[in-house]
């Protein structure tokens, strides 16, 4: 399977649907092939597609892999997910998607971990310890989003609330 094909038939379908294409992979398992896409967008609040979304796409994706010579008669498994919290932030949109979020920079003088607070496309506010601070994009050279377990989380009408 040809994965510039596939990426070509699959992008302008994840374009329509305000979706796109983080990254895709093609594995083989047995006589099968496993093709994952992952996909990533801004969604209905800002902060990355929807479940509802990735299964719209997901459906619209099979269906277009049906159509199409790009896999052949070749057999294969469909996954179809976002691009995942464990991913490296490496573009602003990433930065503005995961607002709210904590986070770990590694930059050149060591590395820091704060909330996002916001972000463009030069560089990333964070709260540190309660101090505002700005980060060039350019400085960091890898970021990743801290998992966090909370009770409250900001935004979350679901959160149990102290009585």
């Amino acid at each position: 399977m040809n994965e510039h094909a596939l990426a070509s038939l699959v992008e302008p379908i994840l374009a329509t649907a305000g979706l796109e294409l983080d990254r895709m992979e093609i594995v083989r398992a047995g006589k099968r092939s496993v093709l994952r896409f992952y996909l990533d967008g801004d969604g209905p609040q800002g902060q990355g597609p929807s479940l509802d979304e990735i299964a719209e796409a997901t459906r619209a994706i099979s269906v277009a892999l049906d159509d199409s010579p790009a896999v052949g008669n070749a057999p294969y498994t469909l996954e179809v997910s976002s691009r995942g919290v464990s991913r490296p932030l490496t573009e602003a949109k990433h930065f503005r998607r995961n607002t709210g979020r904590l986070v770990t920079l590694t930059v050149a003088d060591g590395s820091l971990s704060g909330r996002i607070l916001g972000a463009d496309d030069e560089a990333v506010a964070l709260d540190v310890d309660g101090t505002v601070r700005s980060v060039a994009l350019a400085d960091i050279t890898h970021a990743v989003v801290t998992a966090e377990l909370r009770k409250d989380v900001p935004g979350d009408d679901d959160a149990d609330e102290e009585e």
